[in-house]
Order: structure tokens, then sequence, then C-alpha cells
């Protein structure tokens, strides 16, 4: 457009009857006619240079340089790390490469491919104890049992002939006559306005709560506080029982409870490592026979599938199941 407005104003200065009306062509062609020059036109500017919007716009080619700088930086980045060695990645260690010292000098002194007897396992159980303080015995059975069905739910409590090693702290929850007796007997709480003022307070100062059949209807607002921690009494594990003096002599002579988990396996704690090792056996004949005598008649075949004896942070010696 603008070259034809120069054309028009040229050919006026000739006098040549033009207008808008006529085109380019029209109106060189009348100036070329009258015997005068067509003036020269100045070259266009850059369109890159002159738009100022759009994709040829100063911001869009700017835009467009840097895309261009980060798409040479990033090939040259990828060059650089292709050029470079991987690093190796270090070998996953052994679970137990990854235990203590003192638990793998004791696991050099098992012979894993060994089946052992009651008495050599227990001799070797003393051996492999490192720890400082005077860790329990635990004895692992698995068993051919399906706790789902209600009749192999395996659950027995028993009086371990030599004790736990433990010193329990026991609570009765009685009144009157079974307060006094259980005192006498050894019990360090009884009470009823003592044991439900702890409770209230969510406190649980002891490790054996044993309640007379009466007063059990007034521990049920406190189920949620003594089932999780094991504390609920319950007439299987002999925690609610008329004779209280009877109840808390054998609580702290070292009655224990065990029940299969739902892999159907027991675990037990039989007793301490400086206990003698007759006190060790005859607490481990003890809970074996309780565990054979309870056998379910559902079960048939294979009952026992294997036992470990073990200790507290020490690796497991797998019994041989013909000297149980």
């Amino acid at each position: 457009m603008a070259k034809k407005a120069e054309l028009i104003e040229e050919a006026r200065k000739l006098k040549l009857k033009v207008s808008n009306q006529n085109t380019i062509a029209e109106i060189e062609a009348a100036i070329k006619a009258s015997g005068a020059e067509i003036p020269a036109q100045e070259p266009e500017a850059d369109i890159h240079t002159t738009t100022k919007a759009g994709r040829h716009s100063s911001k869009a080619l700017r835009e467009e340089a840097e895309m261009e700088a980060k798409a040479e930086r990033k090939s040259k980045t990828n060059e650089e790390s292709t050029s470079k060695p991987k690093k190796v990645p270090k070998p996953t260690r052994s679970r137990l490469d990854r235990r203590g010292k003192n638990y793998r000098t004791s696991f050099e002194l098992v012979d894993k491919s060994k089946n052992y007897d009651l008495n050599a396992a227990i001799e070797l159980i003393k051996q492999i104890s490192k720890t400082k303080f005077d860790a329990t015995v635990e004895l692992h059975v698995n068993l051919s049992l399906d706790p789902r069905h209600a009749d192999q739910n395996l659950r027995d409590s028993l009086v371990l002939p030599a004790g736990t090693g433990r010193t329990l702290k026991i609570a009765v929850f009685g009144e009157g006559d079974d307060a006094a007796n259980a005192l006498k007997a050894g019990a360090d709480i009884a009470g009823i306005t003592e044991i439900t003022d702890m409770l209230d307070k969510g406190q649980t100062n002891f490790d054996v709560l044993i309640s007379t059949p009466a007063q059990m209807a007034k521990l049920g607002k406190y189920a949620r506080i003594l089932g999780p921690r094991g504390l609920m009494p319950n007439p299987k594990s002999n925690t609610v029982s008329t004779d209280i003096t009877k109840a808390v002599s054998e609580a702290k002579a070292g009655r224990v409870e065990y029940r299969v988990d739902s892999t159907g396996i027991v675990h037990l704690g039989v007793g301490k490592v400086s206990f003698a090792a007759k006190d060790l056996m005859s607490n481990l004949q003890v809970v074996i026979g309780s565990i054979k005598s309870n056998k379910p008649q559902s079960v048939k075949g294979v009952y026992m599938k294997s036992a470990h004896l073990t200790t507290t942070m020490g690796p497991s010696i797998k019994l041989d199941l013909s000297s149980l």
C-alpha cells in the first residue's frame, strides 16, 4: 500500500489523472507514458524486526532462542553423562552380615545342618548367649494347626516347675476377705477402689490381674485398656478364680499361658539362661508335654512340624523332634 501511495503522489505531480481505483501496474504505465521515471522504492524492513506480535515478534524470537540454547545444553549434558562410566552398585549384604558381631560369633557355634536333642540344645544355648543381661530362653514350635478353626485354636496355661525367672507384680480385683487373702499370699495390689482408680487414669502398673467371678462385671468397662495388653482376667488362664490364694501362689510360682498364633506357631519363654540345665529341662518337658496332650482330634498325620530353641537376641537351634 505504501508503494501505491507513492506512485499516485508522483502521478499527480505529473498532472496525470489517476486514483486509488487504478492498479499499481496502470499507474506505472501512465507514468512511463508521460516520459517520467518510476521512483525507486525503499526495501521493506525485515518482518522479524517490524512485527509486533505473533510467531515472528521479538518476544517469540527471544523465547525460541532460549529454547534452542536449553536444548543445546541438555544434549551436551547427555553426552557428558554417557561418556562417564556408570557406578556399579554395591552388592546387598546377607542378613547374617547385617547382624552384630556377637550374633555372628554365636551363629558360628551352631551347626545349621544338624538337629540337636534337648540336652545338647540346652548346653549349647548357654554358650551362644552373648547379651549383658540374663536373656530369656524361648521355645518356638511349628504345629500343623489352622487357628481359623475353633477346635484348632490351641491355648493352655501351666505352672513351670522352675518358674519363669521373672518377678511379677500381681494385682487382685477383689474385696473383703479376698483382698486380705491375696495380700497374705503375696499379691502386690488388692482391692476394688485401688485398681479402678488406677485404670481410670489409664495406668496398668502390674503384670498379672486376678479377679473373682463376682467382680468380673465391673471390669467390663476397662476391657479396652486391659485387653490389648493381655491383662484381662480369663478363666482359661486361671486369672478368674474363687480360690484367690491358690491363683496368686501359682502366678508367683511361674504360671504362664501360651496360644498358637495365626500361622500355627507357639512361642513361649521357658526360663532364663542363668537357670541350671536341669531346671530348663524340667520347664521344657512340661511345656512340650502340654502341647502334645492338647493335640486337637481333628489334626491327622504330623502334628509337630518343627521346633527351635533360642535366646533373646541370639540364633536359633533346631531341635530333633524324636527327642521331645
